[in-house]
């Protein structure tokens, strides 16, 4: 066994030291690749436009993005569960990979559009596989420790997305908003090629083709309704009614093969569940704001007040660091008060408040003025994120935990789906409205085509200045609609809410994952791994792990300093191990270590037998009772989820119980240096 590798119990190698964390780097890389791809592109959009026109497919450079990876991700997850992350964690790269050489070549709209669905389908994969073999690298025990790390690659993608964005387009080109994926993706291939061991434990899965696919179907019906309705057919056209009524079939199709599933990608019990479903509205409608304001923001900046991408993404900061102080701040209150409610019923007005600011917005607007607009309707966004996800998975059983989880992140990303449609169609619909006003007024110059300038801000540059100055006045006007449309959508969630039932907190509910609460990609993990990660988070914040032991032997009856007790459950856990290997767990010297052995040798509960040191029936029954306690501090954790009727949770307990004592993380801090004992032999 190598430093840099480890067993677990059920006999799988985990990587440790060096091996750990270029793993996690490549990790947090791959991560950061989909979660950019959300941001990115909205700084970029306004020269995307003027280089390949289409103002009024838009919309759909982030909508096709986002329907993919997000109806993607269940397959992803489970197909990586059935025949291996790592090859599957592989293919999704290189599917994001050619989706982003593909947009990067892309010659018109139509073609950017169909790359960016490509690439989106491989995003959904590296969201979701990258949480899981997360798991498969990091014990239950450790993943507190590295939870952080990866929430924070959502914040670092929500501030730094629209910056590098503005900065490629003013630098170098918008291409290289997608080029610049390939290189890191190129090295991220290379390092889990080389470092990530395939694991051997596989779960099958009978996989919802059916159901993936109809929710694609219902889901792209309804944004084409959307985007196509008014603007390149009639509302009343046979067009928008048959997609309106085929989407309708659709849902109802998708309801019937879910209800007989044998693993739905959203069981339909869920919604009978009123906090899920109030929580899957809510959260429709958050994404529905965040999204569309994400995308016509840095169009506004661009195209009425002039400034440069790179500028654009400079404004867009006080939005995005508004949404990160709130979503840290609720969770760090809500874990202190237990209290939730409280964060989305100020939140959802606090959004609809910020939208209707915004449509106040034109070009005489300060850019002071902007930014605190931006700050408040951010900040109302953060507060009501993460809490959704905290108080869905507080309400509903066991068994639903991570559908409930997943469901609720999945209804965010289709809101915001919804919201870039809407927010387009509106946008276009009043923009070649409004042009057609100022082109009857007859101060155009002969030979422009309002309609070329709709679809290619560029060419105002071309007027003369007052003329340009009412056109510039046309595409302000044209933004504000968008968002004074936005403010009823927000003002149904502030009715919703009111009704939004407030459940006594769990203790796992408290334990946040911060990339849910900055507006990632859907969650895919079972109840397990959700509970899993939660008992993670929470034994983090036990007693440090001198108090841990000692408060365990209290409890337990046993008589020994933390140290012994630390070597007794690493020797009763491995039965027998040699001195110079269990000095080498604990990272100290042999000599160091001795005085807690003799005490275990001393009390009979380990023999020294040829330099290897043995556990005897006494002592695994010792060890025994500092796991059992450990157990029940661990199931107080778990109180309201029942963990004696399911199973599932009692093997959880159980095997944390076992990993997370005589753990090689604690061994050094449960062993303060001792006094010396006079001159060491080499026998621990």
């Amino acid at each position: 066994m190598t430093a840099d590798m480890t067993t677990k119990e059920d006999g799988r190698s985990m990587p440790q030291g060096r091996d750990l964390y270029v793993i996690l780097g490549a990790l947090m890389l791959a991560m950061l690749l989909a979660a950019l791809d959300q941001t990115i592109v909205s700084t970029a959009l306004p020269t995307i436009v003027s280089d390949l026109g289409g103002l009024n497919h838009l919309s759909w450079v982030v909508t096709a993005y986002l329907l993919s990876s997000t109806a993607s991700t269940p397959l992803w997850g489970k197909l990586g569960d059935q025949y291996g992350r790592k090859r599957l964690f592989q293919t999704s790269i290189v599917i994001f990979l050619i989706g982003s050489a593909l947009c990067g070549v892309a010659q018109d709209m139509t073609q950017l559009i169909a790359f960016r669905a490509v690439q989106g389908l491989g995003g959904g994969g590296l969201m979701v596989l990258v949480v899981a073999i997360v798991g498969d690298v990091v014990p239950v025990r450790e993943r507190g420790r590295y939870q952080g790390l990866f929430g924070a690659v959502f914040g670092v993608s929500s501030v730094c997305g629209p910056l590098l964005g503005g900065w490629f387009v003013d630098n170098l080109s918008w291409r290289w908003v997608f080029y610049i994926n390939i290189p890191i993706g190129i090295l991220t291939l290379i390092v889990i090629a080389a470092v990530l061991h395939a694991v051997s434990v596989r779960e099958q899965h009978k996989i919802d083709y059916l159901g993936t696919l109809l929710i694609v179907g219902w889901a792209v019906g309804l944004v084409l309704m959307t985007t196509w309705g008014g603007t390149e057919y009639a509302w009343t056209s046979p067009q928008i009614i048959g997609l309106g009524a085929g989407s309708l079939v659709l849902i109802a199709l998708w309801i019937y093969v879910e209800l007989r599933a044998t693993e739905p990608v959203m069981p339909p019990r869920l919604f009978t569940e009123a906090v899920f479903s109030q929580g899957s509205a809510i959260s429709f409608v958050i994404g529905f704001a965040m999204f569309g304001a994400m995308t016509f923001i840095p169009i506004f900046l661009q195209v009425v007040h002039g400034v440069s991408p790179t500028m654009s993404g400079v404004h867009l900061l006080p939005m995005m660091l508004g949404m990160l102080v709130a979503s840290i701040g609720s969770g760090q209150l809500i874990s202190g008060t237990g209290r939730y409610k409280i964060y989305p019923v100020v939140g959802t007005p606090i959004v609809a408040l910020g939208m209707w600011l915004c449509a106040g917005m034109d070009e005489t607007t300060s850019t002071l003025s902007m930014s605190l607009r931006f700050a408040l309707l951010g900040f109302g966004l953060g507060l009501v994120m993460q809490v959704l996800v905290i108080a869905v998975q507080n309400a509903v059983p066991y068994q639903d935990l991570g559908s409930a989880t997943s469901g609720v992140t999945f209804f965010r990303q289709i809101g915001g789906s919804f919201g870039v449609a809407v927010f387009g169609s509106v946008f276009a619909n009043q923009l070649a409205s409004n042009m057609e006003a100022v082109a009857r007024k007859g101060e155009l110059p002969p030979g422009f085509d309002p309609s070329a300038a709709e679809g290619d801000p560029g060419l105002l540059d071309q007027l003369p200045p007052k003329v340009r100055a009412d056109v510039l006045h046309v595409y302000a006007e044209s933004i504000q609609t968008v968002f004074l449309w936005a403010v009823p959508v927000a003002l149904v969630a502030v009715v919703l809410t009111w009704f939004l039932r407030e459940v006594p907190l769990r203790a796992t509910a408290g334990a946040q994952d911060y990339g849910e609460g900055f507006g990632g990609a859907p969650t895919v993990r079972s109840s397990r791994h959700e509970i899993e990660r939660a008992l993670s988070v929470l034994m983090r914040k036990d007693a440090r792990a001198m108090e841990l032991y000692e408060r365990l032997g209290a409890i337990s009856g046993v008589n020994l300093p933390a140290g012994s007790m630390w070597a007794l459950c690493r020797i009763a856990k491995d039965g027998t191990v040699s001195g110079a290997e269990l000095a080498e767990r604990a990272g100290v010297p042999v000599e160091r270590g001795r005085p807690y052995v003799d005490r275990l040798v001393n009390a009979g509960f380990v023999v020294r037998r040829e330099g290897d040191l043995v556990v005897t029936d006494s002592g695994q029954a010792v060890a025994g009772r500092l796991f059992e306690a450990r157990r029940e501090g661990l199931a107080e954790h778990l109180a309201g989820w029942s963990p004696d009727e399911h199973p599932e949770l009692a093997e959880i307990l159980t095997r944390l119980s076992r990993e997370s004592l005589g753990d090689d993380a604690d061994a050094e801090a449960v062993q303060p240096r001792p006094r010396s004992h006079g001159v060491a032999s080499r026998e621990m």
